[in-house]
């Protein structure tokens, strides 16, 4: 039987059409603590691939009109398995992508690892400004906001608020020091004055156990004592030892920010609004838990994986991570703006929440903060600053 060209070439259109495009992802992550000072925030068994989960949920809802088809899985790190090894058993299981929960010295290692194996990475939880600056990978692209980000979205509101006279408290690890330092730049930029700095030293110990009598009633009130006149408390505790415990035990009546009081965040599980509710009722429903922001910039690495494929029609490593940083791209996340990626450096913009664990107090860039270009761009640092030579 003859076929004539026109049917030929119908036919092989009609076999791509039906062919399924199959885009693998991976969660790579490390447990988090769960000495943690209030029980409420041991995070959970499966925090972050949760949001990972959804993400892959949502992507294949669009995924069968598109014929793409969507999976992921998930790759816990212990103390005796190499990144290396963990990199390895993810290609072979046919993932290219890589949603990662892992420090900022973990995330450089799986770069180099990954550029020899022409995969892309997405950080869901390292807020270090070297990964965006000096140390930044062109196969790396930051969902989760940098320390500059958050710094800048409470100062705003601080500066709107006009708390201008900050007191400063910092932990006593090298991670409570940096965001320390985003905050001190955070404050020049927008015109707060710090008038003073004080330092609570971590001594170790249990953060529940030896609570009570030996971190409220005496180490918090003589640390806040006697200090020059202030509006507002900023506490720099990353490494979650002290902050917790500064609400309403401070010597001078005075409002906490920062780690703990209002504090800026990706999510928050009182978020609501711009349709979050929905995503927040689907996502109780299948953990039967919060989503916290460690599962929504998984959810949203995830959802911008599912976007770029989506628009171009595959699933190469390459073409999905030059789509997700031009002016083409951008995705919805409940928060009332379409976010997009900086280019300089490839950070996702996106507003911040401001949340004191009941509610969200306010959400920055907040109004009369203007840009040129994007008032988001008002938030961490801004393509004339940038020290990041994408390699």
């Amino acid at each position: 039987m003859r076929i004539s060209l026109a049917g030929l070439i119908f036919a092989l259109l009609s076999s791509s059409a039906l062919a399924e495009l199959s885009v693998k992802i991976a969660v790579l992550r490390e447990a988090h603590s769960r000495e943690t000072v209030s029980i409420l925030d041991v995070p959970a068994a499966d925090d972050t691939f949760a949001g990972a989960q959804l993400g892959v949920t949502d992507n294949n809802t669009t995924g069968r009109f598109t014929k793409q088809n969507f999976e992921v899985t998930d790759l816990l790190l212990d103390e005796s398995q190499t990144l290396e090894a963990a990199v390895q058993t993810i290609a072979e299981s046919g993932a290219a992508l890589i949603v990662a929960d892992l420090s900022a010295d973990k995330l450089l290692q799986l770069s180099e690892i990954a550029k020899r194996k022409a995969m892309l990475v997405l950080n869901a939880s390292a807020p270090d400004e070297r990964l965006r600056e000096n140390d930044c990978r062109s196969n790396v692209l930051h969902v989760t906001p940098s320390r500059s980000m958050l710094a800048d979205a409470l100062t705003q509101y601080l500066a709107w608020k006009q708390w201008r006279r900050v007191l400063l408290i910092k932990g006593s690890h090298p991670e409570d020091e940096l965001l320390a330092q985003a905050y001190r730049n955070s404050a020049r930029k927008f015109g707060l004055k710090v008038v003073e700095e004080r330092v609570f030293e971590d001594t170790g110990g249990g953060r529940r156990s030896d609570s009570g009598s030996v971190q409220t009633q005496r180490q918090i009130p003589v640390l806040t004592q006697n200090a020059p006149a202030y509006d507002v408390i900023v506490a720099a505790d990353e490494s979650e030892v002290f902050a917790g415990y500064l609400p309403y035990h401070s010597w001078d009546a005075r409002p906490v920010v920062g780690s703990s009081g209002l504090v800026p965040t990706i999510w928050d599980a009182s978020h609501e609004q711009w349709g979050a509710i929905q995503l927040q009722n689907r996502f109780m429903k299948t953990f039967h838990r919060f989503m916290n922001a460690r599962d929504h910039a998984a959810w949203l690495a995830v959802r911008m994986i599912g976007e770029a494929a989506t628009r171009t029609g595959t699933a190469d490593v390459e073409k999905l991570r030059t789509f997700l940083v031009s002016p083409d791209f951008s995705i919805a996340a409940f928060k009332g703006v379409r976010l997009s990626v900086r280019p300089w450096n490839q950070q996702l913009r996106q507003p911040i929440l401001l949340a004191d664990g009941r509610m969200v107090v306010s959400v920055s860039p907040q109004e009369g903060f203007l840009h040129q270009f994007s008032e988001l761009d008002t938030l961490g640092v801004d393509r004339p600053e940038t020290k990041c030579k994408l390699q």
